[in-house]
C-alpha cells in the first residue's frame, strides 16, 4: 500500500526502525491517555450527560441546559471553578482577545513573562500598530523573556515588586519561536514565586495545543484563568470551531460580558447545534491528542535520524504536541510542507506556497488538509519564511494517519 503513496520501501523500514525505538515514550503517553480519559467520563457521570444536553437554542439562547451544563463539565475536567465554552469564539486568538480585553482597564500594566507572544497577538496588544489595539485604550504592556527556555525569576520578582501589573501573561507553546514549550511544572514554579511577591496580580495562562498533554491543566496549579482553542486538543477533531476560558467564576464573568454585551454575560449566547459536538469532541480529545503526541515522537525520531535538529527530541518531557524540525533551508521547509499536505484527506492535490497571511508579519506557508478550516489537532505543519526555516507540525486525529503523513513529508525531502 505504501508505494500507491509513492512511499520508497527504504523509507518504510527506517519508519519501522524509528518506531521500534519510541515504544517506551508511546506507553508512557498511553498512561497519560488514560488518566484523562477517566477524568473526562467522570466528568460526564457527575453532570449526567444525556440526550437533552444535544439540544439546541437559537435567537438569544436563553436557558440552554446543554450549553450551561457542558460548560461545568469543562470546569470539572480543567480542575476550574468556572468556564466559558462557547462557538461564538472564533479561534484562540479572539478568545484570548475577548479575555484580555475583559481583564484589563485604560491604564492597566499586561506583562508577558514568556517574551513576545505568537505573531497574532502583535496587533492585539499593539506591538504592531493597530487603533483597536490594547494600546490605542491605554493599556499598557511590557515583557520579560526566558532565560535557557526557562522563567527569568528573579528579574520577574524584582519587575513586581517595582511595578503594579495587573495581568500576568504565559504562553506556553513556543508559536512561532525557537524557544522549548513551558510544562506544568514550570508553570505551577512561576506562579508560587509570583504570589511570594503579589497576591493579586491577575496571572492568565495560553493554554493553546496543551491540554491533556500531561495530567494537570494550569488552573490545577494556581493559575487564575486559561484559554485555548477548540479546533485544537480540546475539541477532538469533532468540534467546528469555539473555544474556552476556564479558572476563578468572578473573572469568567467579566470575559462573558465583554463577549457579550454587558447585563447579559453568558445568559446569551445561541449554541445552534454544536453541543454534541462539543461533548463529543471532549470524549475523544485524551485519544486524539495521544495519537498527535505519538505522530510527533515518531516525526522526531525518525528526522533526528536523518541528521536534522529537533525540539523536542523524541524522549524529551513533551509540554504540548508541536513538533519542531529545524531545516536551515527555505525550500525543505516548503518541500516537507507540501508532502503534509499530499497525505491530507482534504485538498491532497493542492500544492501549499508561502503567502502572507493576515496577522502574520513573515509570509507563512501552512498545510492542513483538515475537515475544519485551521484545526491544528489534525495533521498540519506550517512555518514562517524566515531563518532558521523551522517546521512546526501538530496533530493526527489516528496514530496510523499522522504517521503516513510524516512518511509522505520526509518522502518529499528525499526526493529533493
Amino acid at each position: 500500500m505504501y508505494k500507491n503513496f509513492r512511499i520508497a520501501d527504504e523509507l518504510v523500514r527506517k519508519t519501522e526502525e524509528a518506531e521500534l525505538a519510541v515504544q517506551q515514550q508511546f506507553r508512557e503517553i498511553d498512561k497519560v491517555c488514560e488518566f484523562n480519559s477517566l477524568k473526562v467520563l467522570q466528568a460526564f457521570h457527575k453532570y449526567q450527560i444525556s440526550e437533552v444536553h444535544f439540544n439546541s437554542t437559537t435567537g438569544y439562547g436563553y436557558n440552554d441546559i446543554g450549553r450551561d451544563t457542558i460548560e461545568k463539565v469543562f470546569a470539572e475536567v480543567l480542575g476550574s471553578e468556572d468556564a466559558l465554552v462557547r462557538g461564538q469564539f472564533i479561534s484562540g486568538t479572539h478568545a484570548l482577545t475577548v479575555t484580555l480585553f475583559a481583564l484589563l482597564r485604560p491604564g492597566d500594566l499586561l506583562l508577558s513573562i514568556t517574551g513576545k507572544p505568537y505573531d497574532t497577538l502583535d496587533e492585539v496588544i499593539g506591538i504592531k500598530e493597530n487603533a483597536s489595539s490594547l494600546k490605542s485604550f491605554g493599556v499598557k504592556y511590557d515583557q520579560i523573556d526566558l532565560i535557557d527556555d526557562d522563567f527569568d525569576y528573579e528579574k520577574i520578582i524584582t519587575y513586581l515588586k517595582n511595578n503594579k501589573v495587573k495581568v500576568i501573561e504565559i504562553q506556553r507553546s513556543k508559536g512561532y519561536s525557537t524557544r522549548k514549550s513551558i510544562t506544568i511544572e514550570q508553570v505551577e514554579k512561576v506562579i508560587k514565586k509570583i504570589r511570594e511577591v503579589d497576591q493579586d496580580v491577575i496571572v492568565m495562562i495560553d493554554n493553546c495545543y496543551c491540554e491533556f498533554v500531561g495530567t494537570k491543566e494550569p488552573t490545577e496549579v494556581g493559575a487564575d484563568i486559561m484559554v485555548g482553542s477548540l479546533i485544537k486538543n480540546l475539541g477532538g477533531g469533532i468540534a467546528p470551531n469555539g473555544a474556552y476560558v476556564a479558572g476563578h467564576n468572578d473573572l469568567i464573568e467579566l470575559v462573558a460580558e465583554r463577549l457579550t454585551a454587558p447585563g447579559e454575560g453568558r445568559e446569551v449566547g445561541p449554541t445552534l447545534g454544536i453541543n454534541k459536538l462539543f461533548l463529543q469532541g471532549l470524549f475523544f480529545a485524551p485519544s486524539v491528542v495521544a495519537s498527535s503526541l505519538k505522530t510527533a515522537v515518531l516525526a522526531s525520531k525518525l528526522l533526528e535520524d536523518m541528521g536534522y535538529e529537533v525540539e523536542p527530541k523524541y524522549h524529551d518531557v513533551r509540554a504540548d504536541i508541536v513538533q519542531n524540525i529545524v531545516f536551515r533551508d527555505k525550500e525543505k521547509l516548503i518541500r516537507y510542507c507540501q508532502g503534509i499536505q499530499m497525505a491530507s484527506p482534504i485538498d491532497s492535490h493542492a500544492i501549499p506556497e508561502a503567502w502572507d497571511m493576515p496577522g502574520y508579519t513573515d509570509q507563512v506557508i501552512m498545510a492542513a488538509g483538515c475537515f475544519t478550516q485551521g484545526s491544528s489537532i489534525e495533521l498540519s505543519c506550517d512555518g514562517p519564511i524566515r531563518a532558521p526555516y523551522i517546521a512546526y507540525m501538530q496533530g493526527g486525529l489516528t496514530y496510523p494517519y499522522g504517521k503516513i503523513g510524516v512518511m509522505k513529508a520526509v518522502q518529499q525531502l528525499l526526493q529533493e
